[in-house]
Parts: structure tokens; C-alpha cells; sequence
């Protein structure tokens, strides 16, 4: 009984002693400058809201005192804080104004007061009684680094208009990863003038740091310059971006990445803003309408006020606290308990989370203590540095959204970086929402077959002027992604080259660079430099650089073409063989017993014997089996029939041979080209070659490394008159007047577009090189995403070779050629005069020897039977063509030889008969 008597009087002593710890009233002051109404409001209704609420500070009530300040006034600042000083109060809160604020943290630092701030200071080393809940700017400057590093920004400008700016940016100028430069904006409001100079430096991307209502005229001026469109992307650091009415820039496609500290998606948040909206604050009275949004500097000093009251409370719990009534600015008393409330304020904000006992002093190792409680107030979780800044919070990330206006897609925190937090499906299709019903401005320059105009296009309006291969494809393109488009012809016809002195592009990526189009399509080649400079799709055709030349002409065909089977020395060694096997023969018919014949076979004992095979007759009998004719003699031995065999088996492969030969020579038509490959252009310099000027081709021989191209390019540029030309047709022009003296280098795909319709010409050797055609974009461009997803679609789906097929093969004189060659094969089956002319001649030849060699023999006969009978040539001559020419006899009687009586008594003939008397 006396233990629980005993219990009870010490529990009503602590109680007691708990009650008196603290007075019934709590005085806290707060300075604000005059126009600063929304932090009057804030820090008000945070007191309201502690004395509504007992959780914190039950047997206590907060009042607030104010004072106002004249703008940037430090002396009656002073005043102001003696004055506070003078009341009692437990803390001070605020100025927002950085010279008035150092004023009062001085003198609260004399006296031992905590100093409670919600402005941003650049000060890296905190004061001993102060705490600052606005973050800590190079924590900022950090996530503006991530963040930045996340939007993946290389070259970008930064817009600010004072000197903090520079300070709060300090991490992105030393990030070496950055080309950065810097703009201050004037002080007049017109930005015109500086925002032209930016948009004519071809920049991107803006790093906008500047005052909350500057934000708008900025914008609201760039947007007049045509610097808000798909192309450029805006960092705000500010944390209000979200009070900006966005309606004017949400439908612009423009890019705008901002911060915000406050999520009004919070409980909490909604919650306050809702009070704060409704008048709650002002015990029901309505708010001016400037004042109905919570700016973040207000939510800070709600903040602000429960750190305060959270750590007073607490520390009461563990020590007796007691709060001076009066302090005198020109005395040199202190508020004892100061100095353990601001370490109780800089400790209970970082502590470790979890679940224990309170520690029991806050001068005690408070790292060994676990937090059971953590402070989560409108800015979100609430905890300080030792030097009392406020470096660990969580940043939400927003981007302007077509369809919510002002979304969050990531957050950002000091141990994480920033980390979005929207899928990849869900930014492709804010892309696709924003190109879809979008008119995009398309650039092209007229070259068969990708882009030409039709037939009398001064009758045709619009798009309706162009077609070919490029023209179908970005319609097929618009199809799929559901935007409109209207063709604009570059202005100086060209794609776009870089000026090596001046650095400057010209042509299609001019225009691209200065966003007068939104695309660009051309047969154009995606090369490092381009690349450097412009986006590219995905390629919609590959390809490589080859060279067009005249066809070569087909050689004249050879009177004796039939002898084309078979070389000069072949021909030799056959005369050679049959002349061997010739003499072989005879030598061996006389050698053998078996090839001697009894010339009278009716005798059966004859005196001699007669030999067949003479050398005439072997001459004869080899060329007959040689020609497949055979002969009137065959062989008998067996060493004659071996030579025979052999011959024949020689025969017959050396005829087939021919005959398989001979076919194709004459059906298939030889070809006289010079060149034949890159090579045989770089060995010689009778025939001349070039490329178009300043083209993809023109770089690549220009900065190639390889030895023979290399030599190429030395030769082109050394040339006189100029071997460049300005477009590909004055090439491909060039070369079919050329006769043969000029070579044109250009992509192998019009090459083939070319040789399609112009049948003199054609492709030699392979590709120098692989290559690709794509469609330009802007640098940057958010387009390039869904343009490259529809072009590899259109494969898959074999739309591209469908165009390809229409355009190189089926319009506008496509496949002409081929006819051609097909009919041309068709004829080389049939064998003209020119081809077999030789063998006529051949034929004729033999007969003209033949009748040579008859008329010789007539003559020898003539003179020899002259001779014989003792009369003259001339009347033998005369009696032998009568007899010719007396066709009707067939039969011709044997000549007697007469005495020399007979001679001159009697005729051989007789002149009236045609028969011998």
C-alpha cells in the first residue's frame, strides 16, 4: 500500500513537473517583407493548426508575432528582432530577404535563438543557431546534373537573370560532360532579341533559371520566335513550375522538364490545399485570388513551424526547458535553452529510422539511439545536415503532357539520382499522341526515281505535284503514324554538304538544322558527318557506291570465227599430228607382211605384190577419218589398226571438243570493255571518271585511306576540265555522250534505276563500299522513334521492295532493257552469215584450188597426148574441151597409140563423130 501511495506521488510530481515545464503560451516571432503575404498566411496557419491539433505541445499554445519588413531594410530588421527578442519568443522565423536575414541570424546567434529559415542560401557552412529547410543548393545543382544527364542534353544554353542562378547551377558547370553556354536575360523584359540569337546558334536544348514570374514572358516570347515547338526542350528549376498556367504551351509539342518538392497528390498536401483554398486560414474569410496557390515556400514555412514545435516538444520531454520572457539586444544575456533546442532540431531530423527509447539528453551519442518517429510534412521528409541544411529530399520530376497537362514521370533523391518511373511504352506514345494529326513539313530535291513531278504538274496543286519512290514512302509512313505532310523543294536543289571553311551545311540539312522542315528525303546517304549534325531513321535502303559506263560494244565477228574454238597452237599441233600419224602409217603398212596384197587375185602364184597404203593414201585415209568420212582402205594388221584406233579416239574427242566450242562461240556475243573493276579506272588515265560535287561520294573518295581510292580521288581532283559534276543525271549525261572516255560514280541503287532505261549503259565491277539511305530529322527530333518503327514495319510487311519493284522496274520506262536483252537472246540462237561466213569461204577457196589443180592436170594431159601423137597442143587442147563440152557422153573410149606411118596418114579422131575412130 505505501509502494503504491509512494508511485503515485512521484507520477503526480513528474506530471507536474512536466506541466511546468513549459508556459501555457509559447511566443514565436516571424519577420516577412511586406508583399510577402502567402508566408504571413503559411506560418499562421501552421500555429492554428499545433494549437488544434494537442498532439504536439498539450499543455502549451503557440503564438505567432509579426513583423513586417520594408523590402531589403536591414536596419529596422534589427528593430524588429530586438522587439521579438523583447516578447519572449521561443524563435524566429523567416526573413525571406537574404540581407535582412543575415541581420537577424546575427543577432540570433548573440542570443542564443533559434534562427529558422524556408529561403535558399548559397552558404556552404551553416550558422550555429540556424536551420534551413529550403534545399540545400548544391543537393539541387546535383539533381539537375542527374536529371540533365538523364534527358541525355550534351549542348545546351542556360538562361538566368541574376547571379544566384550561377550559384545554384554550380555542379552543371563543372560537369566537363556539358558544352554549356551561358545567357543573362536583360532587365527591360523584351527577350526577343537574345532569344534570335539563340535560335540562330541552332541550340536545343535551355536551361531556364529564373525568377517564378519571369517564367511565363520567357516562355510566352519564345513561343513568338518559334523556339516552343517539337524540336527544343526547357529545364525549369523552379520548384513552382506547376503554378505556371502551361494551357498556352501544352499543345506546342515542346519539351518542358520541370521540379516540384511538393507532391499535390499527397494526403497531406491535398489536405492543406484545400484549407488554404476554402479560408480556413483566415477563420473562414475567402482568399484574394493571388493568393489561392500554395507556393512552395509556403508549404516550407507550415514545415518549418512543425520542426519546431515537434523538436520543443520532445526536448521537453527529456529536460527541463524554460523560456526567457524578455531578452535585451543591448544585454548580454542568452537564452540558455537555445542552443540545446537547435541541436534537438539538426539531431531529431537525423536520426536513423525504426523503433526505441528516447534518448534522454540530446547532448548524449545520439547515433546510438533509433529514431521512432520520423516528419513527414508538406515538403516531404524533413531531416538536416549537421550545418543544419537540408541536402537529403525528394524532388518529383513533371513533364508537360498533351493529355494531363503537367505529369510526373520520375523523382529524383540524393542516394538514387533521378530515376523515371514512366515506362518505354508509355513515352513512345506520348511521341506518337503528339505527331498523330501533326502537318509535318517535308523537304525534298527532284531526282528520279525517289522524287519527281508529273506529267504537266502546272495543272496539279500541293502534293499532288510529286511522285516516286520517296513520295509513296512517306505517305505509307503518314498511313501508320496518322500525320499530314506537305513537300517543300529545297531551295539551292542540294542535300547537304559541310563547308570546310566556314563549318556551315548547306541544302536539305540546312533547313533541317534551321527547322524549316521536319524531314528530309532524298536518296540521301547517312554518313558520320550528316549523322554528326542531323538524326537518321532507320535505313530504308542499302547500297554502295559502283561505277556506270558506256556498254561495251560488241566486237565484229571474225570471217574465220570458226576457228575461234581453238587456239593458234592447238591448230599447229593438230596439222603436226595428222602429218605424223600420216607418215606412221605408211611406215608401218610397209613393215608389216599383212598389208601386202596380191594386186590379181585370179592368179594365185603372183610375181608381186601390191601395197595399199601409200603415202598419198595415208594422207588421204587419215584426213577422211579426221573429217568422219572414212575411206575406200581399212587396215589390216594389228599395228595399223592401233594407229587407226588411236586416230579415231583422238578424232573423236578433239570434233566433240570443237563442236561444244564452236556452239557457244557462235551464239554467244563478245564483249570489248576496257574496264572492268575500280582498279582497272585507278591503273589508267586514257579514260576519265568522276562523281557528283560535294556529294556522299565526294566525301568518301575525299577522306578515304584506302591506297587505290586514294589514288582515285588524285586523279578526280587533279583533272582538267573538272570530271565533277553538279547533279547525277549531267553523270550519268556525261557518260552516254562520252563514247567510252568518261566513267560516272555514283550509288549502285540509281545505277540500277538508270541501266533500267538507258540500254547503252551499265554497271562495272561491284560496290566500293555499304551504305545506307535514311530519312534526315532535325537534331533531336522526337520523331525519329516512331519514323524508324514505321519504316522497319514497311519491311517486314515487303512495302519497300513493293516500291522499289514499281519504281525501278515498272514506271516510267522501267524494264525497257531487259525486253531488249530478252529479245537479244532470243536472236542469238540464230546464226548469221557474219558468223559462218568463213566456212564459205573456206568452201570457196577449196574450190577455186580445185579447179586449179584440174585445169593444171588437163593441160599436163594435153600436152603429154600432144606429145604422144606428135600434133600440136593447141589441137589437143581444142579435141579435150569439145569432149568437156559435149556433156551428153559419159563414157570415153581408151586411146590406141599409133606407129610414126600411121601419124600423118590417119586421124585419132574423127572431127565429125564425137567418138575416137
Amino acid at each position: 500500500m505505501r509502494l503504491a501511495i509512494f508511485n503515485a506521488i512521484f507520477i503526480f510530481c513528474c506530471c507536474a513537473w512536466r506541466v511546468l515545464a513549459l508556459p501555457d503560451t509559447i511566443f514565436i516571432g516571424g519577420i516577412f517583407d511586406a508583399h510577402d503575404e502567402r508566408q504571413e498566411l503559411a506560418f499562421r496557419y501552421a500555429v492554428e493548426k499545433i494549437n488544434a491539433d494537442r498532439k504536439i505541445l498539450p499543455r502549451s499554445t503557440l503564438r505567432a508575432q509579426i513583423e513586417k519588413l520594408p523590402a531589403d531594410d536591414s536596419f529596422h530588421a534589427s528593430k524588429r528582432v530586438c522587439k521579438l527578442l523583447r516578447n519572449g519568443v521561443a524563435a524566429i522565423f523567416g526573413p525571406q530577404s537574404e540581407n535582412t536575414a543575415n541581420h537577424v541570424q546575427s543577432i540570433c546567434d548573440a542570443k542564443e535563438v533559434p534562427h529558422i529559415e524556408t529561403r535558399w542560401d548559397y552558404k556552404v557552412t551553416g550558422d550555429v543557431y540556424s536551420v534551413n529547410l529550403y534545399p540545400h543548393p548544391p543537393a539541387l545543382s546535383q539533381a539537375y546534373r542527374d536529371i540533365l544527364m538523364q534527358l541525355q542534353w550534351k549542348n545546351f544554353v542556360i538562361l538566368y537573370d541574376s547571379n544566384d542562378g550561377l550559384v545554384r547551377l554550380q555542379s552543371l558547370l563543372q560537369e566537363k560532360a556539358f558544352s554549356i553556354t551561358i545567357r543573362q536575360l536583360n532587365s527591360d523584359g523584351d527577350y526577343r532579341p537574345l532569344l534570335k540569337s539563340i535560335k540562330r546558334s541552332g541550340e536545343t536544348c535551355i536551361l531556364l533559371d529564373v525568377a517564378q514570374e519571369t517564367i511565363f514572358t520567357v516562355l510566352k516570347q519564345a513561343a513568338q520566335i518559334g523556339l516552343m515547338t517539337d524540336y527544343y526542350n526547357y529545364f525549369i528549376t523552379s520548384l513552382d513550375f506547376n503554378l505556371i498556367d502551361i494551357e498556352d504551351f501544352r499543345y506546342s509539342s515542346t519539351n518542358i522538364t520541370s521540379i516540384q518538392l511538393i507532391s499535390p497528390k499527397d494526403a497531406q498536401v491535398q489536405q492543406f490545399v484545400d484549407s488554404w483554398v476554402n479560408g480556413e486560414l483566415r477563420h473562414g474569410r475567402s482568399l484574394p485570388l493571388h493568393l489561392r496557390h500554395i507556393t512552395t515556400e509556403a508549404a516550407l514555412m507550415y514545415d518549418a513551424v512543425h520542426v519546431f514545435a515537434k523538436a520543443l516538444d520532445d526536448l521537453d520531454s527529456s529536460s527541463d526547458i524554460e523560456i526567457n520572457n524578455e531578452l535585451f539586444c543591448e544585454s548580454d544575456q542568452t537564452w540558455k535553452h537555445g542552443n540545446s533546442l537547435i541541436n534537438y532540431m539538426k539531431w531529431y531530423s537525423s536520426r536513423p529510422y525504426g523503433v526505441g527509447p528516447r534518448p534522454s539528453s540530446p547532448y548524449a551519442n545520439m547515433s546510438r539511439y533509433p529514431y521512432y518517429d520520423r516528419l513527414d510534412g508538406l515538403t516531404g521528409l524533413i531531416k538536416f545536415n549537421t550545418e543544419g541544411f537540408r541536402s537529403d529530399f525528394q524532388l518529383d520530376i513533371l513533364e508537360v503532357d498533351v493529355k494531363e497537362g503537367l505529369k510526373k514521370v520520375g523523382t529524383w533523391t540524393q542516394v538514387g539520382g533521378a530515376n523515371y518511373t514512366r515506362s518505354w511504352a508509355e513515352a513512345v506514345e506520348t511521341v506518337e499522341t503528339n505527331l498523330h494529326n501533326k502537318t509535318l513539313r517535308v523537304s525534298i530535291a527532284l531526282t528520279s526515281p525517289y522524287a519527281m513531278l508529273k506529267e504537266n504538274p502546272e495543272r496539279l496543286k500541293g502534293n499532288d505535284r510529286y511522285e516516286g519512290f520517296c513520295i509513296d514512302l512517306i505517305d505509307e509512313i503518314a498511313k501508320i503514324r496518322g500525320f499530314n505532310y506537305t513537300f517543300h523543294e529545297v531551295g539551292d536543289k542540294n542535300y547537304g554538304s559541310k563547308d570546310r571553311t566556314t563549318g556551315e551545311w548547306n541544302g536539305i540539312i540546312r533547313e533541317l538544322l534551321d527547322h524549316k522542315a521536319d524531314l528530309g528525303i532524298v536518296d540521301f546517304t547517312i554518313t558520320y558527318e550528316r549523322e554528326e549534325a542531323v538524326d537518321f531513321s532507320m535505313p530504308f535502303m542499302n547500297l554502295g557506291i559502283s561505277i556506270i559506263y558506256k556498254k561495251a560494244q560488241k566486237k565484229p565477228p571474225n570471217l574465220f570465227s570458226f576457228t575461234s574454238p581453238f587456239s593458234g597452237d592447238v591448230w599447229i599441233y593438230m596439222a603436226t599430228a595428222y602429218l605424223g600419224v600420216s607418215v606412221l602409217l605408211f611406215i608401218l603398212a610397209r613393215m608389216v607382211p599383212e598389208e601386202w596384197d596380191n594386186p590379181y587375185p585370179c592368179i594365185e602364184e603372183p610375181e608381186e605384190l601390191e601395197n595399199s597404203f601409200t603415202l598419198l593414201n595415208c594422207l588421204w585415209f587419215i584426213i577422211g577419218t579426221f573429217l568422219c568420212q572414212g575411206g575406200d582402205i581399212a587396215p589390216k594388221a594389228v599395228s595399223t589398226r592401233i594407229v587407226a584406233g588411236i586416230w579415231w579416239f583422238f578424232t573423236l574427242i578433239m570434233i566433240s571438243s570443237y563442236t561444244a566450242n564452236l556452239a557457244a562461240f557462235l551464239t554467244v556475243e563478245r564483249m570489248d570493255s576496257p574496264i572492268e573493276s575500280a582498279e582497272d579506272l585507278a591503273k589508267q588515265t586514257k579514260i576519265k571518271y568522276g562523281c557528283k560535287k560535294d556529294g556522299s561520294t565526294y566525301s568518301f573518295f575525299r577522306d578515304s585511306n584506302i591506297p587505290t581510292y586514294q589514288r582515285m580521288w588524285a586523279a578526280m581532283s587533279n583533272a582538267r576540265p573538272s570530271v565533277f559534276t553538279e547533279s547525277n543525271e549531267a553523270g550519268v549525261e556525261r557518260v552516254s555522250k562520252s563514247n567510252g572516255m568518261y566513267a560516272f560514280l555514283m550509288e549502285s541503287s540509281t545505277i540500277e534505276y538508270v541501266v533500267e532505261r538507258k540500254c547503252d549503259l551499265t554497271q562495272i565491277g561491284g560496290l566500293l563500299d555499304s551504305k545506307s539511305y535514311g530519312i534526315a530529322l532535325p537534331p533531336g527530333s522526337p520523331y525519329t522513334g516512331p519514323i524508324s518503327s514505321a519504316i522497319l514495319k514497311l519491311k517486314e510487311d515487303g512495302e519497300l521492295h513493293i516500291l522499289k519493284t514499281r519504281w525501278w522496274k515498272e514506271r516510267k520506262g522501267g524494264g525497257r532493257c531487259v525486253t531488249e536483252e530478252s529479245k537479244d537472246a532470243a536472236n542469238s540462237a540464230e546464226l548469221g552469215i557474219q558468223n559462218v561466213g568463213g566456212v564459205f569461204v573456206v568452201m570457196v577457196a577449196g574450190s577455186v584450188a580445185a579447179i586449179f589443180v584440174a585445169c593444171c592436170e588437163f593441160m599436163w594431159k594435153a600436152r603429154k597426148l600432144a606429145t604422144e601423137e606428135g600434133a600440136s597442143f593447141g589441137d589437143e587442147l581444142r579435141k579435150e574441151l569439145l569432149f568437156i563440152v559435149n556433156c551428153s557422153e559419159s563414157s570415153k573410149p581408151v586411146r590406141k597409140k599409133s606407129s610414126p606411118a600411121e601419124t600423118d596418114s590417119s586421124s585419132i579422131y574423127d572431127e565429125s563423130s564425137s567418138t575416137y575412130g
